[in-house]
């Protein structure tokens, strides 16, 4: 190599020590990333909550379950105390559900009919916060896996490990500044995913109002509208004992709905609860099972009989607990 050769590789050299030096050419230097929070689950369950306060978002999101994917479309909006969001079914059957706190419309367009009632269960997702009875930090840990983007947002992706076999696993993935839910997965044993629920397109403080909502939530005049009466009640005072016989898995409440004249009595429902998963148990007459009912992704169904009485466990939990669930009720004398 001749003398020009030489400095010409000399300079090569102090150029490329320079970029290095000031950050630039080396594709593998970055700046320190900010460390995730030390969050307890509870503490990440509070932060996906306070995400959805004083925010307005909307966006597409899919969920999976087996073999059955469907996509919706949803608009959120909340002023820190009132909570009203549309979910639209873009797949399947036309279905327009409202929400506005605990009250819930779905509308079936090709029928012109609306169901109107309350669920105070909602409060249920993605978990309660200070629920009496309920600590879910000591059935499931909080493991920080790493940083992931998701719809156009980066992430941090944490698992909620169950401490038992008595619950799945989940898989978050948190928005990294608002704490939004991007992302959730269902995970069974082995860490297989049961099913999922991700954004593929979404829009953080979107230009909506409330009222503008609320309008639009309430203008039904012409459709058929139906309002199941709904009547908050105890298993004692329908006949029944329930007790919790999974760890962690506390009652939230019960629910009675009145009959249509017919000669068999709607099934009582109750709920229950370990901070993540929620079960309801319909504990009815001689009835079969409310149709619609079958196992799909995370979510299973059981059903025993209780001398004359059919019982049905439905929840996004392993076979084994609904069956250690229903094996805790009985019919009081």
């Amino acid at each position: 190599m001749g003398q020009a050769g030489a400095r010409r590789g000399r300079a090569r050299r102090l150029l490329l020590g320079a970029l290095l030096a000031l950050g630039l050419g080396a594709p593998l230097a970055r700046a320190a990333e900010p460390a995730p929070p030390a969050l307890s689950v509870q503490g990440w369950i509070e932060r996906l909550h306070e995400a959805t306060r004083q925010r307005a978002y909307s966006g597409t999101f899919v969920v999976t379950r087996g073999d059955d994917v469907v996509a919706a479309r949803v608009v959120h909006v909340c002023d820190g105390q009132r909570q009203i969001e549309r979910i639209e079914s873009l797949s399947g059957p036309a279905r327009v559900t409202w929400r506005l706190d605990d009250e819930v419309l779905t509308l079936w367009p090709q029928q012109q009919t609306v169901l109107r009632e309350r669920r105070e269960t909602l409060r249920l997702f993605p978990g309660p916060l200070k629920v009496p009875g309920v600590r879910v930090d000591e059935h499931y840990r909080a493991e920080v896996r790493g940083r992931d983007r998701i719809a156009g947002y980066d992430a941090w992706v944490v698992e909620f490990v169950p401490r038992d076999a008595w619950r799945y696993g989940y898989r978050l993935w948190s928005e990294l500044r608002t704490g939004l839910a991007l992302k959730l997965q269902t995970l069974g044993a082995g860490q297989q995913v049961l099913e999922q629920m991700a954004y593929t397109e979404l829009q953080l403080d979107a230009p909506l109002r409330q009222e503008a909502l609320l309008r639009q939530m309430e203008d039904t005049r012409g459709w058929r509208t139906s309002r199941p009466q709904l009547s908050r009640t105890t298993p004692q005072a329908q006949g029944w004992r329930i007790t919790p016989a999974v760890p962690g898995f506390q009652l939230m409440g019960c629910w009675q709905r009145e009959g249509d004249g017919g000669r068999s009595r709607p099934p009582l429902q109750c709920v229950l609860s370990d901070g993540l998963a929620s079960v309801s148990l319909f504990l009815g007459g001689g009835e079969p099972p409310p149709a619609g009912l079958a196992a799909a992704g995370a979510m299973q169904v059981r059903t025993q009989r209780s001398g004359e009485h059919t019982l049905v466990a439905v929840g996004e939990a392993p076979a084994a607990t609904l069956e250690r669930l229903l094996a805790g009720v009985e019919r009081l004398p």
